[in-house]
């Protein structure tokens, strides 16, 4: 039975008395509709209202979209929903999470450079105010994992680093910002915690292969003070942790350890029994194949929810899964007790909201106050505040490299390195931009640098194929210019690495066989050479020759001024804290 009046609730008995009538009102079908996060596919009117009337969803998740065209989105979701609903954003790194006009504050990797708590609350409360603003109620954040593996490749800058007390303080903090907004709630994710598996489970298995011991002292380290100190709900992810699993149920079988989404063991035992979480728990997205490749999906929706898992992200095709996770409460796979405590849980949390107390219409906020919030001046500034305190030199090893000034090094090479892309969505997000490269070039000739982008013979090669000529290989394989006319070319290079992460099965660099072209710096001895990592921060893994290595967490403009005037500055100008090992545990990098 859930305890109401307790934490993270705290209902009222008016409260607990709206969620036991509602419940006693619903229909079976309004109950099994509960269950369901939908992905909204469509903000067309006639769309939003049936999955409200048809499927009686619990809540949504939505694609990018405007501060405006959410707003609307989720007025007319509320306005029609028998239920308030809840509305969940991605809010990790700043407003942007919610709409695309949102500011981007700071990823927590950034933040954790600063070692500064304070601005996690800040990216806690200015993101999640401005989710708020266009009628939002909780965030899929803080992401609460701790990066043990460089290699891992889906929280590369999603972690507050691979201190525990570090990721503990800071994701507490980022709660108390989220909580400072009236009724905004949280989801931590991903329980049981990401960050040691060099896997991506929205393309295979993860696993956790801490110990009990290990994961008490590390996962669950984090994972208690966030509850104790009134965490709202917990996103489960698709990843196995075979100890506490084993711990749990001695008697499994290794085939029959399931990812925490489908684990009775780690909801109901670790989660619930010994971390004493009693809020809201919801799955990770259902088309990770973490999650897809345990059983058929019809099976998987009905054994998540028993599991004791409370809310299932998302529909594959609506009709097809409703039916599916509503066959499981008529065989009884989720008995009526499972279902009961699942729809106190969801209700609750929407108690705990407010959201029963509002009219349909007071739901969303008034769309007058959407653009004195969304990117707002104050914001802004953070975002500001925080890359100046965030860039970071981690390595220098020639200690006259810097300052880098027009009177030093006048005519200045930028050497643009992408990642590896599978073919989808961050490849196609990233279509027809301007590139980190082209802006970094533009700040550094306002600065009265001369400044040109190096051109790869592969680039070359394909420039000429498209005028219609025929590839001239010997371009790529041959065509060697004496050294000394490499060095007369330009007077410092800056390889610039863009290395996206997140999606892609492996965040690595993507060099051509370049037979001594430009674009690996081999040359770190013949040039001054500033490596500078823009997203990922492990650069140091595919170039350890690189004597100066910078990150900057990400390419805003605002990052890339700060970057700019440190490299003017000197070293000294640099005050970010390496919150993860760039150095990634291999001693050559830091030769």
């Amino acid at each position: 039975m859930v305890d109401m009046k307790a934490k993270p609730f705290y209902l009222s008995d008016e409260d607990c008395k709206w969620v036991e009538d509602t419940i006693n009102g619903m229909t079976l079908d309004e109950k099994v509709g509960q269950l369901f996060f939908n992905m909204g596919s469509s903000r067309d009117e006639d769309y939003l209202k049936m999955t409200v009337e048809k499927y009686h969803i619990g809540g949504i998740r939505y694609n990018p979209a405007s501060a405006d065209e959410v707003h609307e989105q989720n007025r007319i979701l509320q306005e029609n929903s028998k239920i308030p609903l809840i509305i969940a954003c991605n809010t990790e790194n700043g407003g942007d999470g919610a709409c695309v006009d949102g500011t981007t504050i700071g990823s927590q990797t950034k933040i954790g450079a600063t070692r500064n708590t304070q601005y996690a609350y800040n990216l806690g409360y200015m993101s999640n105010k401005e989710a708020a603003a266009i009628g939002c109620n909780l965030s899929f954040a803080p992401v609460s994992d701790i990066l043990y593996n460089w290699e891992n490749p889906v929280i590369g800058l999603r972690t507050y680093g691979n201190d525990v007390d570090r990721v503990m303080e800071m994701s507490k903090a980022y709660l108390d910002g989220a909580h400072a907004n009236p009724g905004f709630c949280c989801a931590a994710k991903h329980f049981p915690g990401d960050g040691l598996d060099f896997r991506d489970q929205h393309v295979a298995n993860s696993v956790n292969d801490f110990s009990c011991e290990e994961w008490d002292a590390t996962f669950g380290k984090v994972y208690q003070n966030l509850i104790d100190n009134g965490l709202d709900a917990i996103m489960a992810g698709h990843i196995m942790q075979p100890a506490y699993t084993r711990y749990f149920n001695p008697e499994i079988a290794d085939d029959d350890i399931m990812p925490a989404t489908l684990s009775p063991e780690l909801i109901s035992g670790l989660l619930r029994k010994k971390l004493g979480f009693n809020g809201m728990v919801l799955t990770d997205a259902s088309h990770m194949v973490g999650l897809t490749c345990r059983m058929k999906r019809r099976d998987l929706m009905p054994a998540a929810i028993a599991a004791g898992v409370d809310m299932f992200l998302f529909f594959n095709e609506m009709d097809e899964d409703f039916e599916s996770m509503k066959q499981g409460v008529l065989d009884g796979r989720i008995t009526e007790e499972r279902l009961s405590d699942a729809l106190h849980r969801i209700l609750a949390l929407k108690a705990h909201m407010g959201l029963h107390k509002k009219a349909k219409t007071e739901l969303v906020p008034p769309k007058s106050q959407v653009h004195e919030i969304v990117g707002c001046e104050e914001h802004k500034a953070m975002q500001k505040e925080i890359s100046d305190k965030a860039v970071t030199l981690v390595k220098y090893k020639d200690k006259d490299v810097l300052p880098l000034t027009p009177e030093r090094y006048k005519r200045i090479m930028i050497v643009y390195v992408k990642g590896l892309e599978a073919p989808g969505l961050v490849s196609l997000l990233g279509r027809g931009k301007v590139s980190p490269a082209e802006k970094l070039k533009e700040k550094l000739e306002e600065q009265g640098f001369e400044v040109f982008i190096y051109e790869s013979p592969i680039q070359k090669i394909l420039k000429e194929m498209e005028k219609g000529g025929k590839p001239d290989v010997n371009v790529y394989f041959a065509g060697k210019s004496p050294i000394k006319d490499f060095v007369a070319n330009q007077d410092a290079i800056i390889t610039l690495v863009d290395i996206a992460g997140g999606f892609q099965p492996v965040a690595r660099p993507a060099f051509g066989m370049t037979k001594g072209g430009g674009e690996i710096p081999w040359y770190v001895f013949e040039l001054p050479v500033i490596v500078v990592g823009t997203k990922q921060p492990f650069v140091l893994a595919d170039i350890p020759q690189a004597r100066t290595y910078i990150n900057t967490y990400d390419t805003l403009d605002s990052t890339l001024d700060v970057l700019v005037g440190k490299l003017m500055k000197g070293a000294d100008a640099f005050t970010g804290q390496d919150p993860v090992d760039s150095y990634c545990g291999i001693w050559d990098t830091r030769l």
